[in-house]
């Protein structure tokens, strides 16, 4: 493609009747004051959108447009041109065509920055016309933290002379508080990169010959980078003075958090020590209170559930469960309910180890161990303070079970969770753990099983046709072949970093303590209340969940087969 011509992007709106020459002679008095750039205060003013700034602009400079929320860019084709150059320039190599490199420009008029990226790629330039907020958000996801981070790791490690200076040297950092410090900006590095590719969670892991720092993201970890194994103990105790842990004992656990202000947000960490072999393995659960809280509406509950859920949440006195191993999305559906139930008419009270989610309008209290400051201490405290609703962490023991359903019995909404593998078994489990018959079938009131399932990427989803096991696995939902059904998976692109997925949905299943499971229940006839809970939830378990949410193309069937892989058969 030969070198564009510049052109007038004012002129060329007012010919495409986007704006009108008042709003011009506006916009550009507003320039020559702030110096900013035309397109970017038309596009704040709300008098025309990125889109049809760039749809103009290509059909001006005759170069296709391209949407890049429709398609990703892969790591290795963005890497033609290096980093530092691409943020300089603001420029994005969006694909490695035979005869030319196509290119991104924010800004297409930059003549300057298109004879610099053909001279720093020795290519011919094939010129695109993206939005310009997709071009920037493209860039930090095809080129990410990841060699930042291996960096930084290596000149820390070039810092550290020896294990018996490596003490001395981090105190003597931490106390001059020297912001240029290798381990901090390793660690500040570390976190941006894990908020933007949307980690839960940061493993730390000394190993024999590597310190390994792997992300897990969408359930699934992902190595990061790994570095030189003597620097973690400066890596731990940062981390230790940061959530003030004791940073003289390394042979015993240790749990903390702290809080972290990050230029992609803030971020509550949950950290996690552990002695091993060779060296303390630290975890962080990364709790991003700039995400937002899930309504229920928006938790993508089937309909019959979503009804029981609300029928549950509307009376003003009982217990609802949510299951599900450890991950599973409990704690974001039970503050989904509580979101629903906050009021100004409602006292809520929450016990909790660790509080994960801050609501304003609930009187949030963590659980102290150390001081004896219990689960069942504070659920016994806390019904003296004459609340409507309250949410109990984890049901732990018989104890706190049993205060938390005699609540239940007195006139109050409880919330919590329990370690179960599905909705049936959880009665059940309350009675082996020591709760009274009775104390169950008077007070629960529903049980939510849970899991939560990667949902295929939309920017490189295509159909595909089902094996014929797989489409065995289908009929075991209650499916048959004149049923709608429409397979997708992920091909792979920046967007997903190659994975296919991106994000995660909840899978689901409920029961819901009816007055058959109730009298089954206080005869004391456990198959019987199994046979009738069975026949409750016929065609509406976990897996079936999950094979539905396959055959609507949300999620994989070899996903939903894993997340499945230890329940019984749908319907069963």
């Amino acid at each position: 493609m030969a070198r564009p011509e510049r052109f007038r992007l004012g002129d060329l709106l007012i010919q495409e009747a986007l704006i009108s020459a008042s709003q011009l002679d506006e916009a550009l008095a507003d320039q020559k004051k702030s110096g900013r750039r035309l397109g970017r205060l038309l596009v704040d003013r709300q008098w025309v959108t990125e889109v049809q700034i760039a749809k103009v602009v290509a059909r001006q400079i005759r170069a296709p447009y391209l949407d890049l929320g429709q398609r990703g860019v892969r790591p290795e084709v963005a890497a033609l041109l290096p980093e530092v150059h691409a943020r300089r320039l603001r420029a994005l190599v969006v694909e490695d065509g035979p005869g030319a490199l196509r290119v991104a420009l924010a800004d297409p008029n930059d003549l300057a920055a298109f004879d610099e990226v053909a001279r720093l790629t020795r290519r011919e330039i094939s010129l695109v016309v993206v939005a310009e907020s997709q071009l920037l958000a493209t860039l930090e996801r095809a080129y990410g933290r990841s060699d930042e981070m291996a960096g930084l790791a290596k000149a820390l490690g070039s810092e550290m002379a020896s294990v018996e200076d490596e003490i001395g040297n981090l105190l003597g950092l931490n106390i001059a508080s020297t912001e240029d410090a290798p381990v901090v900006r390793l660690l500040s590095s570390m976190f941006e990169q894990a908020l933007r590719a949307r980690a839960s969670d940061i493993h730390i892991e000394p190993q024999e010959r590597a310190l390994r720092i792997r992300f897990r993201i969408d359930g699934v970890l992902h190595v990061q980078t790994e570095s030189d194994p003597k620097i973690a103990g400066a890596v731990a105790l940062r981390l230790k003075l940061m959530s003030g842990l004791d940073i003289s004992e390394k042979r015993l656990p240790q749990d903390g958090r702290f809080h972290v202000k990050l230029k992609a947000g803030a971020v509550d960490v949950r950290i996690s020590t552990l002695p091993t072999q060779h060296g303390e393995s630290v975890v962080m659960r990364l709790l991003n209170q700039s995400a937002g809280l899930l309504s229920l509406d928006n938790m993508a509950m089937p309909p019959a559930m979503a009804a029981a859920v609300q029928r549950a949440l509307a009376k003003p006195s009982g217990m609802v469960l949510v299951t599900g191993p450890t991950g599973s999305g409990k704690t974001t559906t039970l503050y989904a309910a509580l979101n629903a139930l906050n009021s100004s008419e409602r006292k809520i009270i929450t016990v909790e180890d660790p509080i994960e989610y801050r609501l304003p309008g609930l009187n949030q209290v963590q659980v102290m161990e150390k001081i004896d400051l219990s689960f069942a201490r504070v659920l016994r405290s806390s019904l003296r303070q004459d609340p409507d609703v309250i949410l109990v962490g984890e049901m732990r023991d018989q104890t706190t079970a049993e205060i938390g359903l005699r609540a239940a019995m007195t006139g109050h909404l409880v919330l919590s969770t329990l370690h179960t593998n599905d909705a049936l078994s959880t009665p059940l489990r309350l009675i082996d753990m020591g709760v009274p018959r009775y104390m169950v079938a008077l007070s629960l009131q529903l049980v939510v099983a849970q899991r939560l399932v990667r949902t295929v990427c939309p920017h490189c989803a295509a159909p595909y046709q089902a094996t014929p096991q797989q489409l065995g696995w289908l009929r075991l939902a209650g499916m048959t072949e004149t049923d709608s059904i429409a397979l997708k998976e992920g091909q792979g692109c920046s967007d997903c970093n190659d994975t296919g997925y991106a994000g995660r949905t909840g899978v689901y299943e409920y029961i819901e303590m009816t007055q058959a499971l109730v009298e089954a229940m206080n005869h004391g006839d456990p198959s019987n209340f199994t046979r009738i809970g069975r026949a409750q939830m016929a065609g509406q378990t976990l897996r079936a969940d999950a094979l539905r949410l396959a055959a609507s193309g949300r999620t994989t069937l070899d996903e939903a087969v894993r997340v499945g892989s230890d329940l019984g058969e749908p319907g069963g």
